[in-house]
Protein backbone atom coordinates (compact mmCIF):
# COMPACT_ATOMS: atom_id res chain seq x y z
CA UNK A 1 0.00 0.00 0.00
CA UNK A 2 2.78 2.04 0.49
CA UNK A 3 4.44 1.73 -3.01
CA UNK A 4 0.90 2.23 -4.60
CA UNK A 5 0.70 5.33 -2.71
CA UNK A 6 3.95 6.68 -3.86
CA UNK A 7 2.95 5.64 -7.55
CA UNK A 8 -0.42 7.45 -7.49
CA UNK A 9 1.79 10.37 -6.49
CA UNK A 10 3.97 10.28 -8.58
CA UNK A 11 2.42 9.70 -11.79
CA UNK A 12 -1.31 10.06 -11.14
CA UNK A 13 -0.68 13.49 -9.56
CA UNK A 14 -2.63 12.49 -6.46
CA UNK A 15 -1.83 15.54 -3.96
CA UNK A 16 -2.50 12.48 -0.52
CA UNK A 17 0.53 14.20 1.18
CA UNK A 18 -1.86 17.33 1.40
CA UNK A 19 -4.47 17.78 4.66
CA UNK A 20 -7.16 17.40 2.56
CA UNK A 21 -6.12 14.62 0.36
CA UNK A 22 -5.06 12.88 3.50
CA UNK A 23 -8.27 13.39 5.52
CA UNK A 24 -10.63 13.44 2.27
CA UNK A 25 -9.67 12.12 -0.46
CA UNK A 26 -10.28 15.85 -2.57
CA UNK A 27 -13.80 13.98 -2.16
CA UNK A 28 -13.75 12.29 -5.45
CA UNK A 29 -14.21 8.81 -4.46
CA UNK A 30 -16.51 6.82 -7.01
CA UNK A 31 -19.51 4.73 -6.46
CA UNK A 32 -16.94 1.36 -6.40
CA UNK A 33 -14.92 2.55 -3.90
CA UNK A 34 -16.85 3.91 -1.20
CA UNK A 35 -19.52 0.51 -1.68
CA UNK A 36 -16.54 -1.80 -0.80
CA UNK A 37 -15.46 0.63 1.72
CA UNK A 38 -18.80 0.56 3.19
CA UNK A 39 -18.61 -3.32 3.28
CA UNK A 40 -15.19 -3.56 4.05
CA UNK A 41 -15.09 -1.46 7.14
CA UNK A 42 -18.94 -3.01 8.12
CA UNK A 43 -17.27 -6.34 8.13
CA UNK A 44 -15.60 -6.44 11.56
CA UNK A 45 -14.10 -9.41 13.50
CA UNK A 46 -17.37 -9.39 15.08
CA UNK A 47 -18.88 -9.74 11.81
CA UNK A 48 -17.60 -12.93 11.33
CA UNK A 49 -17.06 -14.58 15.09
CA UNK A 50 -19.96 -12.77 16.71
CA UNK A 51 -22.62 -13.98 14.03
CA UNK A 52 -21.42 -17.40 13.94
CA UNK A 53 -21.63 -17.64 17.26
CA UNK A 54 -25.09 -16.19 17.30
CA UNK A 55 -26.12 -18.48 14.69
CA UNK A 56 -24.71 -21.31 17.26
CA UNK A 57 -26.51 -20.29 20.04
CA UNK A 58 -29.91 -19.61 18.10
CA UNK A 59 -29.87 -22.23 14.94
CA UNK A 60 -30.95 -20.28 11.55
CA UNK A 61 -32.39 -17.57 12.50
CA UNK A 62 -29.27 -16.29 13.82
CA UNK A 63 -27.41 -15.21 10.52
CA UNK A 64 -30.14 -13.20 9.45
CA UNK A 65 -31.02 -11.53 13.20
CA UNK A 66 -27.22 -10.82 12.75
CA UNK A 67 -27.49 -9.77 9.25
CA UNK A 68 -30.49 -7.69 9.20
CA UNK A 69 -30.47 -5.84 12.06
CA UNK A 70 -26.54 -4.77 10.94
CA UNK A 71 -27.81 -4.02 7.23
CA UNK A 72 -30.62 -1.19 7.88
CA UNK A 73 -28.48 1.60 9.49
CA UNK A 74 -25.70 1.75 6.17
CA UNK A 75 -28.97 1.77 4.41
CA UNK A 76 -30.80 4.49 6.06
CA UNK A 77 -27.19 6.45 7.02
CA UNK A 78 -27.28 7.29 3.17
CA UNK A 79 -29.73 9.85 4.05
CA UNK A 80 -27.68 11.17 6.52
CA UNK A 81 -24.67 11.44 4.33
CA UNK A 82 -25.98 13.21 1.19
CA UNK A 83 -27.73 15.67 3.80
CA UNK A 84 -23.91 16.37 4.96
CA UNK A 85 -22.86 16.74 1.87
CA UNK A 86 -25.75 19.13 0.78
CA UNK A 87 -25.46 21.02 3.84
CA UNK A 88 -21.85 21.04 4.51
CA UNK A 89 -19.98 20.63 1.43
CA UNK A 90 -16.71 21.44 2.60
CA UNK A 91 -16.49 19.69 6.47
CA UNK A 92 -13.97 17.57 7.47
CA UNK A 93 -15.69 15.61 10.16
CA UNK A 94 -19.31 15.48 11.32
CA UNK A 95 -18.91 17.16 14.41
CA UNK A 96 -17.37 20.04 12.45
CA UNK A 97 -20.95 20.35 11.69
CA UNK A 98 -22.23 19.96 14.95
CA UNK A 99 -19.78 23.02 15.96
CA UNK A 100 -21.29 25.28 12.79
CA UNK A 101 -24.58 24.60 14.92
CA UNK A 102 -24.65 24.15 18.26
CA UNK A 103 -21.38 26.31 19.82
CA UNK A 104 -18.67 24.66 22.15
CA UNK A 105 -20.89 22.84 24.36
CA UNK A 106 -22.55 20.56 21.74
CA UNK A 107 -19.12 20.15 20.12
CA UNK A 108 -17.01 18.84 23.19
CA UNK A 109 -20.82 16.45 24.21
CA UNK A 110 -20.51 14.86 20.47
CA UNK A 111 -16.37 14.98 20.81
CA UNK A 112 -16.83 12.15 23.60
CA UNK A 113 -19.70 10.11 22.31
CA UNK A 114 -18.17 9.61 19.22
CA UNK A 115 -14.10 9.09 20.45
CA UNK A 116 -16.24 6.52 22.55
CA UNK A 117 -17.80 4.73 19.50
CA UNK A 118 -14.05 4.68 17.65
CA UNK A 119 -13.23 3.19 21.37
CA UNK A 120 -15.19 0.69 21.26
CA UNK A 121 -15.62 -0.73 17.71
CA UNK A 122 -11.10 -0.81 17.95
CA UNK A 123 -11.72 -2.85 20.98
CA UNK A 124 -14.17 -5.38 19.61
CA UNK A 125 -11.73 -5.38 16.47
CA UNK A 126 -9.02 -6.39 18.48
CA UNK A 127 -10.08 -8.26 21.19
CA UNK A 128 -12.33 -10.93 18.83
CA UNK A 129 -9.22 -10.87 16.50
CA UNK A 130 -6.41 -11.48 18.78
CA UNK A 131 -9.00 -14.04 20.71
CA UNK A 132 -8.86 -15.68 17.47
CA UNK A 133 -5.07 -15.27 16.60
CA UNK A 134 -4.40 -16.61 19.76
CA UNK A 135 -6.93 -20.25 19.69
CA UNK A 136 -5.59 -21.20 16.50
CA UNK A 137 -1.60 -20.12 16.80
CA UNK A 138 -1.15 -19.75 20.20
CA UNK A 139 0.26 -16.42 20.25
CA UNK A 140 0.09 -14.29 23.25
CA UNK A 141 -2.92 -12.15 23.37
CA UNK A 142 -0.52 -8.72 24.13
CA UNK A 143 1.52 -9.62 21.36
CA UNK A 144 -1.75 -10.54 18.95
CA UNK A 145 -3.14 -6.86 20.20
CA UNK A 146 0.37 -5.02 19.37
CA UNK A 147 0.96 -6.72 15.86
CA UNK A 148 -2.49 -7.19 14.36
CA UNK A 149 -3.21 -3.09 13.92
CA UNK A 150 0.98 -2.90 13.07
CA UNK A 151 0.77 -2.82 9.67
CA UNK A 152 -2.32 -0.43 9.20
CA UNK A 153 -0.89 2.52 11.48
CA UNK A 154 2.05 2.22 8.80
CA UNK A 155 -0.09 2.25 5.36
CA UNK A 156 -3.07 4.58 6.91
CA UNK A 157 -0.12 6.98 8.47
CA UNK A 158 1.47 7.10 4.96
CA UNK A 159 -1.49 7.26 2.38
CA UNK A 160 -4.19 8.46 4.33
CA UNK A 161 -8.07 7.85 3.67
CA UNK A 162 -7.17 6.62 -0.01
CA UNK A 163 -4.72 4.06 1.22
CA UNK A 164 -8.03 2.92 3.09
CA UNK A 165 -10.46 2.79 0.35
CA UNK A 166 -7.74 0.85 -1.92
CA UNK A 167 -6.89 -1.71 0.95
CA UNK A 168 -10.50 -2.03 1.49
CA UNK A 169 -11.36 -3.47 -1.99
CA UNK A 170 -8.43 -5.61 -1.47
CA UNK A 171 -9.56 -6.94 1.96
CA UNK A 172 -13.03 -7.49 1.30
CA UNK A 173 -12.28 -9.60 -2.21
CA UNK A 174 -10.06 -11.70 0.41
CA UNK A 175 -12.47 -12.17 2.98
CA UNK A 176 -15.31 -12.96 0.39
CA UNK A 177 -13.56 -15.49 -1.32
CA UNK A 178 -12.37 -17.41 1.75
CA UNK A 179 -16.43 -17.19 2.86
CA UNK A 180 -17.22 -18.76 -0.28
CA UNK A 181 -14.20 -21.53 0.11
CA UNK A 182 -15.94 -22.81 3.33
CA UNK A 183 -19.28 -22.64 2.21
CA UNK A 184 -18.27 -24.82 -0.59
CA UNK A 185 -16.51 -26.77 1.01
CA UNK A 186 -19.19 -26.98 3.92
CA UNK A 187 -22.38 -28.03 1.39
CA UNK A 188 -20.57 -29.72 -1.27
CA UNK A 189 -17.10 -31.47 -1.18
CA UNK A 190 -16.11 -32.05 2.76
CA UNK A 191 -16.13 -35.49 3.64
CA UNK A 192 -17.85 -35.00 6.82
CA UNK A 193 -20.53 -32.79 5.97
CA UNK A 194 -20.61 -31.78 2.01
CA UNK A 195 -24.66 -31.64 1.28
CA UNK A 196 -27.27 -29.64 2.31
CA UNK A 197 -29.25 -32.95 3.70
CA UNK A 198 -26.33 -34.44 5.57
CA UNK A 199 -26.60 -30.64 7.35
CA UNK A 200 -30.09 -30.77 7.90
CA UNK A 201 -29.65 -34.38 9.34
CA UNK A 202 -26.85 -33.34 11.30
CA UNK A 203 -28.66 -30.09 12.43
CA UNK A 204 -32.10 -32.17 13.54
CA UNK A 205 -30.11 -35.21 15.86
CA UNK A 206 -28.59 -31.72 17.53
CA UNK A 207 -31.94 -30.43 17.93
CA UNK A 208 -32.99 -33.38 19.73
CA UNK A 209 -29.77 -34.18 21.93
CA UNK A 210 -29.52 -30.45 22.97
CA UNK A 211 -32.99 -28.68 22.12
CA UNK A 212 -32.37 -24.51 21.73
CA UNK A 213 -34.16 -22.89 25.34
CA UNK A 214 -37.21 -20.61 23.89
CA UNK A 215 -37.08 -21.91 19.76
CA UNK A 216 -40.10 -23.39 18.54
CA UNK A 217 -39.83 -27.68 19.80
CA UNK A 218 -36.25 -26.74 20.58
CA UNK A 219 -35.13 -26.49 17.02
CA UNK A 220 -32.07 -24.76 14.83
CA UNK A 221 -34.38 -24.87 11.73
CA UNK A 222 -36.94 -22.31 12.94
CA UNK A 223 -37.43 -18.40 12.73
CA UNK A 224 -38.87 -18.83 16.15
CA UNK A 225 -36.29 -18.21 18.62
CA UNK A 226 -37.19 -15.54 21.64
CA UNK A 227 -33.37 -15.10 22.65
CA UNK A 228 -32.34 -14.60 19.36
CA UNK A 229 -35.28 -12.24 18.75
CA UNK A 230 -33.89 -10.15 22.10
CA UNK A 231 -30.58 -10.33 20.75
CA UNK A 232 -32.37 -8.78 17.16
CA UNK A 233 -33.46 -5.45 19.10
CA UNK A 234 -29.94 -5.27 20.79
CA UNK A 235 -27.97 -5.67 17.56
CA UNK A 236 -29.98 -3.16 15.60
CA UNK A 237 -29.86 -0.54 18.67
CA UNK A 238 -26.26 -1.11 19.10
CA UNK A 239 -25.51 -0.49 15.68
CA UNK A 240 -27.05 2.59 15.30
CA UNK A 241 -24.12 3.84 17.51
CA UNK A 242 -21.47 2.59 15.91
CA UNK A 243 -22.90 3.68 12.34
CA UNK A 244 -23.70 7.43 13.08
CA UNK A 245 -21.48 8.13 15.59
CA UNK A 246 -18.59 6.84 14.32
CA UNK A 247 -16.73 9.40 11.87
CA UNK A 248 -15.42 7.09 9.78
CA UNK A 249 -18.84 6.37 8.08
CA UNK A 250 -18.51 10.70 7.41
CA UNK A 251 -15.70 10.68 6.28
CA UNK A 252 -16.45 8.20 3.80
CA UNK A 253 -19.37 10.43 2.70
CA UNK A 254 -17.39 13.33 2.71
CA UNK A 255 -14.61 12.01 0.54
CA UNK A 256 -17.53 10.27 -2.17
CA UNK A 257 -18.01 12.30 -5.59
CA UNK A 258 -21.68 13.90 -4.96
CA UNK A 259 -22.67 11.71 -7.69
CA UNK A 260 -22.03 8.57 -6.15
CA UNK A 261 -22.68 9.32 -2.47
CA UNK A 262 -26.65 7.50 -2.75
CA UNK A 263 -25.15 4.89 -5.13
CA UNK A 264 -22.20 4.17 -2.85
CA UNK A 265 -23.93 3.70 0.12
CA UNK A 266 -27.14 1.52 -0.90
CA UNK A 267 -24.96 -1.09 -2.79
CA UNK A 268 -22.60 -0.84 0.06
CA UNK A 269 -25.37 -1.57 2.58
CA UNK A 270 -27.13 -4.31 0.30
CA UNK A 271 -24.20 -6.55 -0.51
CA UNK A 272 -22.59 -6.48 3.28
CA UNK A 273 -26.09 -7.90 4.44
CA UNK A 274 -24.19 -11.40 2.36
CA UNK A 275 -20.94 -11.47 4.52
CA UNK A 276 -22.40 -12.36 7.31
CA UNK A 277 -25.09 -13.76 6.41
CA UNK A 278 -23.24 -16.42 4.15
CA UNK A 279 -20.36 -17.02 7.01
CA UNK A 280 -23.09 -17.64 9.89
CA UNK A 281 -24.88 -19.85 7.88
CA UNK A 282 -22.01 -21.72 6.71
CA UNK A 283 -19.63 -21.64 10.19
CA UNK A 284 -21.97 -21.25 12.74
CA UNK A 285 -24.48 -24.74 11.89
CA UNK A 286 -21.37 -26.37 10.60
CA UNK A 287 -20.24 -26.29 14.47
CA UNK A 288 -23.71 -27.16 15.88
CA UNK A 289 -23.42 -29.82 13.13
CA UNK A 290 -19.46 -31.15 13.49
CA UNK A 291 -19.62 -31.07 17.88
CA UNK A 292 -20.12 -34.80 18.42
CA UNK A 293 -18.07 -35.56 15.72
CA UNK A 294 -14.12 -36.45 17.41
CA UNK A 295 -12.55 -33.55 15.16
CA UNK A 296 -14.36 -31.19 16.43
CA UNK A 297 -11.73 -29.35 18.46
CA UNK A 298 -13.92 -29.30 22.10
CA UNK A 299 -14.74 -32.95 21.49
CA UNK A 300 -16.85 -34.44 23.08
CA UNK A 301 -17.97 -31.69 25.00
CA UNK A 302 -19.76 -28.72 23.47
CA UNK A 303 -18.13 -25.16 23.02
CA UNK A 304 -18.12 -23.58 26.36
CA UNK A 305 -19.53 -20.42 26.75
CA UNK A 306 -16.75 -18.58 27.56
CA UNK A 307 -15.81 -19.10 23.85
CA UNK A 308 -18.50 -18.80 22.27
CA UNK A 309 -19.02 -15.27 23.63
CA UNK A 310 -14.65 -14.84 22.62
CA UNK A 311 -16.44 -15.37 18.65
CA UNK A 312 -14.35 -18.71 18.94
CA UNK A 313 -16.88 -20.87 16.96
CA UNK A 314 -16.17 -19.85 13.54
CA UNK A 315 -12.20 -21.44 14.16
CA UNK A 316 -13.64 -24.08 15.92
CA UNK A 317 -16.02 -25.13 12.39
CA UNK A 318 -13.33 -24.21 10.21
CA UNK A 319 -10.59 -26.79 11.70
CA UNK A 320 -13.23 -29.06 12.37
CA UNK A 321 -13.87 -28.93 8.45
CA UNK A 322 -10.70 -27.86 7.05
CA UNK A 323 -7.99 -28.97 9.64
CA UNK A 324 -4.71 -26.40 9.35
CA UNK A 325 -5.84 -25.12 6.15
CA UNK A 326 -9.59 -24.23 7.90
CA UNK A 327 -6.72 -22.32 10.56
CA UNK A 328 -4.76 -20.65 8.28
CA UNK A 329 -7.89 -19.76 6.05
CA UNK A 330 -9.37 -18.54 9.29
CA UNK A 331 -6.31 -16.10 10.16
CA UNK A 332 -6.21 -14.21 6.93
CA UNK A 333 -9.63 -13.61 7.24
CA UNK A 334 -9.83 -12.42 10.32
CA UNK A 335 -6.63 -10.46 9.79
CA UNK A 336 -8.04 -8.99 6.57
CA UNK A 337 -11.61 -7.95 8.46
CA UNK A 338 -9.54 -6.22 11.73
CA UNK A 339 -7.02 -4.10 9.28
CA UNK A 340 -9.79 -2.67 7.09
CA UNK A 341 -12.11 -1.85 9.78
CA UNK A 342 -9.14 -0.49 12.04
CA UNK A 343 -7.90 1.64 9.60
CA UNK A 344 -11.26 3.31 9.16
CA UNK A 345 -10.78 3.75 12.79
CA UNK A 346 -7.19 5.03 12.90
CA UNK A 347 -8.91 7.59 10.34
CA UNK A 348 -11.67 8.68 11.65
CA UNK A 349 -9.81 9.23 15.26
CA UNK A 350 -7.51 11.15 13.33
CA UNK A 351 -9.80 13.49 11.95
CA UNK A 352 -11.19 14.14 15.02
CA UNK A 353 -8.38 14.94 16.92
CA UNK A 354 -6.70 17.16 13.81
CA UNK A 355 -9.68 19.28 13.06
CA UNK A 356 -11.60 19.47 16.15
CA UNK A 357 -9.37 19.13 18.68
CA UNK A 358 -6.01 20.32 17.15
CA UNK A 359 -7.35 23.16 14.68
CA UNK A 360 -10.67 24.51 16.41
CA UNK A 361 -9.06 24.69 19.87
CA UNK A 362 -5.21 24.78 20.01
CA UNK A 363 -3.70 26.02 17.13
CA UNK A 364 -6.45 27.66 14.60
CA UNK A 365 -3.79 29.42 12.14
CA UNK A 366 -2.16 25.65 11.72
CA UNK A 367 -0.72 24.76 8.38
CA UNK A 368 -1.73 22.03 6.06
CA UNK A 369 1.99 20.85 6.92
CA UNK A 370 1.01 21.25 10.88
CA UNK A 371 -2.60 19.20 10.54
CA UNK A 372 -0.33 16.71 8.52
CA UNK A 373 1.91 15.88 10.77
CA UNK A 374 -0.94 15.89 13.80
CA UNK A 375 -3.04 13.34 11.93
CA UNK A 376 0.30 10.98 11.21
CA UNK A 377 1.20 11.41 15.66
CA UNK A 378 -2.41 10.73 16.27
CA UNK A 379 -2.74 6.97 14.27
CA UNK A 380 0.69 6.35 15.61
CA UNK A 381 -0.68 7.57 18.94
CA UNK A 382 -4.21 5.84 18.95
CA UNK A 383 -3.23 2.56 17.54
CA UNK A 384 -0.53 1.92 20.60
CA UNK A 385 -3.26 3.32 23.18
CA UNK A 386 -5.70 0.71 21.64
CA UNK A 387 -3.48 -2.09 21.49
CA UNK A 388 -2.68 -2.01 25.34
CA UNK A 389 -6.03 -0.98 26.13
CA UNK A 390 -7.31 -4.29 24.49
CA UNK A 391 -4.74 -6.20 26.01
CA UNK A 392 -6.14 -4.88 29.18
CA UNK A 393 -10.01 -5.83 28.46
CA UNK A 394 -8.66 -9.39 28.39
CA UNK A 395 -7.26 -9.51 31.55
CA UNK A 396 -10.40 -8.93 33.54
CA UNK A 397 -12.54 -10.82 31.20
CA UNK A 398 -14.40 -9.02 28.65
CA UNK A 399 -14.68 -10.44 25.29
CA UNK A 400 -16.23 -9.48 21.92
CA UNK A 401 -19.71 -10.44 23.03
CA UNK A 402 -19.74 -8.22 26.03
CA UNK A 403 -18.45 -5.65 24.30
CA UNK A 404 -21.13 -6.33 21.19
CA UNK A 405 -23.92 -6.05 23.65
CA UNK A 406 -22.73 -3.10 25.85
CA UNK A 407 -21.85 -0.90 22.88
CA UNK A 408 -25.57 0.46 22.54
CA UNK A 409 -25.49 1.22 26.30
CA UNK A 410 -23.08 3.21 26.17
CA UNK A 411 -23.47 5.57 22.65
CA UNK A 412 -26.45 4.94 21.28
CA UNK A 413 -28.55 7.96 23.30
CA UNK A 414 -26.49 10.15 21.24
CA UNK A 415 -27.42 8.55 17.63
CA UNK A 416 -31.09 10.93 17.35
CA UNK A 417 -29.99 14.23 18.58
CA UNK A 418 -26.92 13.38 15.98
CA UNK A 419 -29.16 12.43 13.12
CA UNK A 420 -31.84 15.46 14.05
CA UNK A 421 -28.47 17.97 13.69
CA UNK A 422 -28.96 17.32 10.11
CA UNK A 423 -32.93 16.40 9.83
CA UNK A 424 -34.67 18.72 11.50
CA UNK A 425 -34.42 22.55 12.39
CA UNK A 426 -36.18 22.90 15.66
CA UNK A 427 -33.93 20.98 17.75
CA UNK A 428 -32.26 23.21 20.52
CA UNK A 429 -28.71 23.78 21.67
CA UNK A 430 -29.99 22.55 25.21
CA UNK A 431 -31.32 19.48 23.63
CA UNK A 432 -28.01 18.49 22.11
CA UNK A 433 -26.04 18.82 25.28
CA UNK A 434 -28.02 17.36 27.70
CA UNK A 435 -30.20 14.57 25.92
CA UNK A 436 -26.94 12.13 25.18
CA UNK A 437 -25.61 12.29 28.63
CA UNK A 438 -28.56 11.60 30.14
CA UNK A 439 -29.70 9.11 28.07
CA UNK A 440 -26.10 7.50 28.71
CA UNK A 441 -26.98 7.46 32.59
CA UNK A 442 -30.78 6.32 32.25
CA UNK A 443 -29.40 3.28 30.16
CA UNK A 444 -26.82 2.63 32.81
CA UNK A 445 -29.32 3.18 35.57
CA UNK A 446 -31.69 0.73 33.79
CA UNK A 447 -28.96 -1.90 32.41
CA UNK A 448 -27.55 -2.43 35.99
CA UNK A 449 -30.63 -2.08 38.25
CA UNK A 450 -32.50 -4.91 35.42
CA UNK A 451 -29.13 -7.35 36.70
CA UNK A 452 -29.70 -6.68 39.79
CA UNK A 453 -33.38 -7.76 39.72
CA UNK A 454 -32.70 -10.46 37.80
CA UNK A 455 -29.92 -12.16 39.36
CA UNK A 456 -29.42 -10.27 42.65
CA UNK A 457 -25.77 -9.52 41.80
CA UNK A 458 -24.08 -7.37 39.07
CA UNK A 459 -20.73 -9.11 38.02
CA UNK A 460 -19.62 -9.24 34.13
CA UNK A 461 -21.52 -12.56 33.35
CA UNK A 462 -24.77 -11.72 34.77
CA UNK A 463 -24.74 -8.09 33.37
CA UNK A 464 -23.97 -9.45 30.02
CA UNK A 465 -26.85 -11.51 29.64
CA UNK A 466 -29.77 -10.86 27.40
CA UNK A 467 -32.23 -9.08 29.58
CA UNK A 468 -30.17 -6.44 31.18
CA UNK A 469 -28.68 -5.56 27.56
CA UNK A 470 -31.92 -5.18 25.96
CA UNK A 471 -33.21 -3.02 28.75
CA UNK A 472 -30.49 -1.04 28.55
CA UNK A 473 -29.90 -1.13 24.73
CA UNK A 474 -33.67 0.46 24.61
CA UNK A 475 -33.55 3.16 26.94
CA UNK A 476 -30.48 4.40 25.37
CA UNK A 477 -31.65 4.66 22.10
CA UNK A 478 -34.97 5.65 22.83
CA UNK A 479 -35.10 8.42 26.17
CA UNK A 480 -33.70 11.04 23.40
CA UNK A 481 -37.73 11.11 21.71
CA UNK A 482 -38.94 12.10 25.44
CA UNK A 483 -35.44 14.59 26.43
CA UNK A 484 -35.40 16.25 22.39
CA UNK A 485 -39.04 17.18 21.77
CA UNK A 486 -39.18 18.42 25.89
CA UNK A 487 -35.87 20.45 25.72
CA UNK A 488 -36.42 21.96 22.23
CA UNK A 489 -40.15 22.93 22.02
CA UNK A 490 -41.06 23.12 25.65
CA UNK A 491 -38.19 23.97 28.24
CA UNK A 492 -36.38 25.87 25.63
CA UNK A 493 -37.37 27.28 22.14
CA UNK A 494 -35.67 28.56 19.50
CA UNK A 495 -35.86 29.78 16.27
CA UNK A 496 -35.72 27.60 13.40
CA UNK A 497 -32.40 26.81 12.50
CA UNK A 498 -31.55 27.82 8.19
CA UNK A 499 -28.25 25.72 8.33
CA UNK A 500 -26.67 28.47 6.78
CA UNK A 501 -23.30 28.14 9.19
CA UNK A 502 -22.68 25.00 8.18
CA UNK A 503 -22.05 26.06 4.50
CA UNK A 504 -19.44 28.54 6.11
CA UNK A 505 -17.10 25.35 6.63
CA UNK A 506 -14.03 25.97 4.60
CA UNK A 507 -11.53 23.95 2.77
CA UNK A 508 -7.82 23.65 4.73
CA UNK A 509 -5.31 26.09 2.44
CA UNK A 510 -2.47 23.46 1.83
CA UNK A 511 -0.80 26.65 -0.09
CA UNK A 512 0.71 25.20 -3.87
CA UNK A 513 -1.22 21.71 -3.11
CA UNK A 514 -4.50 23.11 -2.69
CA UNK A 515 -7.22 21.88 -5.08
CA UNK A 516 -9.17 24.77 -7.13
CA UNK A 517 -11.95 25.97 -5.64
CA UNK A 518 -15.45 24.52 -7.00
CA UNK A 519 -17.24 27.87 -8.59
CA UNK A 520 -20.54 28.53 -8.11
CA UNK A 521 -22.20 26.79 -10.85
CA UNK A 522 -20.44 23.50 -9.87
CA UNK A 523 -21.46 24.16 -6.56
CA UNK A 524 -25.32 25.26 -7.63
CA UNK A 525 -25.36 21.91 -9.69
CA UNK A 526 -24.26 19.55 -6.92
CA UNK A 527 -26.85 20.79 -4.64
CA UNK A 528 -29.46 20.05 -7.26
CA UNK A 529 -28.34 16.41 -7.68
CA UNK A 530 -27.92 15.91 -3.99
CA UNK A 531 -31.42 17.39 -3.40
CA UNK A 532 -32.68 15.10 -5.67
CA UNK A 533 -30.72 12.04 -4.40
CA UNK A 534 -32.54 13.26 -1.15
CA UNK A 535 -35.92 12.17 -2.28
CA UNK A 536 -34.68 8.62 -3.50
CA UNK A 537 -32.61 7.79 -1.04
CA UNK A 538 -35.58 8.72 1.88
CA UNK A 539 -37.56 6.65 0.42
CA UNK A 540 -35.44 4.06 -0.41
CA UNK A 541 -34.43 3.49 2.83
CA UNK A 542 -37.70 3.07 4.36
CA UNK A 543 -38.67 0.55 1.90
CA UNK A 544 -35.49 -1.83 2.60
CA UNK A 545 -36.01 -1.21 6.21
CA UNK A 546 -39.38 -1.97 6.23
CA UNK A 547 -38.48 -5.14 4.36
CA UNK A 548 -35.58 -6.35 6.75
CA UNK A 549 -36.85 -5.80 9.87
CA UNK A 550 -40.50 -6.17 9.61
CA UNK A 551 -42.04 -7.73 6.77
CA UNK A 552 -39.62 -10.54 6.05
CA UNK A 553 -38.81 -11.82 9.89
CA UNK A 554 -41.65 -11.71 11.66
CA UNK A 555 -43.88 -13.10 9.38
CA UNK A 556 -41.89 -16.20 9.59
CA UNK A 557 -41.43 -15.57 13.59
CA UNK A 558 -44.94 -15.80 14.39
CA UNK A 559 -45.41 -18.83 12.58
CA UNK A 560 -43.52 -20.86 14.30
CA UNK A 561 -42.39 -22.97 11.52
CA UNK A 562 -39.80 -25.36 11.41
CA UNK A 563 -37.73 -25.82 8.21
CA UNK A 564 -37.78 -29.34 6.46
CA UNK A 565 -36.03 -30.71 3.83
CA UNK A 566 -37.35 -32.67 0.82
CA UNK A 567 -34.25 -34.42 -1.22
CA UNK A 568 -36.76 -33.90 -4.52
CA UNK A 569 -37.30 -30.18 -3.84
CA UNK A 570 -34.55 -27.56 -4.30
Amino acid sequence: MIGTTFCLRRYHGEATESSEGFSTANRTVKTGLIASAVVSSWTWAATLLQSSSVAYSYGISGPFWYASGATIQIVLFCVIAIELKRRAPFAHTFLEVVRARYGRAGHLVFIVFCLCTNILVTSMLLTGGSAVVYSLSGMHIAAACFLLPLGTIIYTMVGGIKATFLTDYAHTVVVLIIILYFAFTTYTTSPLLGSTSKVYDLLVNASRKHPVEGNSHGSYLTMRSKEGAIFFVINIIGNFGTVFLDNGYYNKAIAASPVSALPGYILGGISWFAVPFLAATTMGLAAVALENNPVFPTYPNRLSPVDVSAGLTLPAAAVALLGKHGAFATMIMVFMAVTSAMSAQLIAVSSIVTYDLYKTYVNPEASGKKLIYISHTSVILFGLVMSAWSTGLYYIDISLGYLYLLMGIIISSAVIPGALTLLWSRQSKLAVCLSPPLGFICSVIAWLVTTKVQFGTISVQTSGSNIPMLVGNVVALFSPLLFVPVLSLIIFREAPYDFASMKQIKRVDDGPKSIPDTTPDEMESEITLLTRNSRFARITAMVLTLCLIILWPWPMYGSSYVFWYHPYVT
